[in-house]
């Protein structure tokens, strides 16, 4: 179930990304303990530093329970529960989802060009670096790629340093990735979402809150756009299949 981590860029990082992998396809259950500090290190092939980090991080996002004594274990907030439970019993379109995204994202860069530091920089490059590297596996992984790709707009609500944001962000972001096929697949998107990407974080970066604004609403329309493309090219087809 564990893999070695790439020591290249931000370890801590690489380690959250495994751990909400795993989340996401339920080998890591609410309830769950996860290994001791020292055995998770070896297990990923990282240091003590960078696994404590790690559970820092998603001890703030609410998926991890730090109980002294006793382990780091497997959490499900309540409501987070309440408010996925809800929206995954309503038909939400994708002009919703993306609204959604677009309420909740493009504050969330704001704030973020404000508090950001050159650790959180690096942190963030390094997630668009595994998401680069992603792409060139063979057959590509789609809920991988997605998961990355969510990774990095969810490092960003971290930055923002707003709970209840951050963990609406999430529950928005476990609906897209397990109800949609990522948008990253569509030919020419990789390179249109990676200028993106790049755009939003030159400008958190530099600090620059009104562009990392700009930016972030720019990606989420341009992202909207391709699924519904998606979709009618989807529809025609099973149109002239059933005709």
């Amino acid at each position: 179930m564990w893999k070695s981590v790439n020591e290249a860029g931000s370890v801590a990082q690489r380690i959250v990304a495994q751990i909400e992998q795993l989340l996401e396809s339920k080998e890591l259950k609410a309830g769950d303990r996860l290994p001791t500090e020292r055995d998770l290190a070896q297990l990923v092939g990282a240091s003590r530093p960078s696994v404590r980090e790690a559970v820092r991080i998603l001890q703030a996002r609410g998926r991890l329970e730090v109980k002294h004594g006793l382990g780091v274990f497997v959490l499900e907030p309540a409501p987070s529960t309440d408010l996925g439970a809800a929206l995954r019993n309503t038909d939400l379109d994708v002009d919703e989802l993306f609204s959604m995204r677009e309420v909740l994202e493009v504050p969330a860069a704001r704030w973020a060009a404000d508090r950001i530091t050159p650790e959180q920089v690096a942190q963030l490059r390094a997630v668009l670096d595994d998401l680069d590297a992603a792409f060139d596996t063979d057959p590509a992984d789609f809920r991988q790629l997605a998961t990355l790709d969510a990774t990095f707009h969810l490092t960003i609500a971290d930055i923002a340093d707003n709970r209840f944001l951050r963990q609406t962000s999430h529950v928005l972001h476990d609906i897209l990735i397990s109800g949609m096929k990522t948008t990253l697949l569509i030919p020419g998107r990789r390179e249109k979402s990676r200028d993106q990407h790049d755009r939003i974080l030159g400008a958190l970066e530099a600090n620059d809150a009104a562009a990392a604004a700009r930016a972030a609403r720019t990606h989420i329309r341009s992202a909207q756009r391709a699924a519904l493309d998606r979709l009618a090219a989807e529809s025609d087809s099973a149109a002239d299949a059933a005709g």
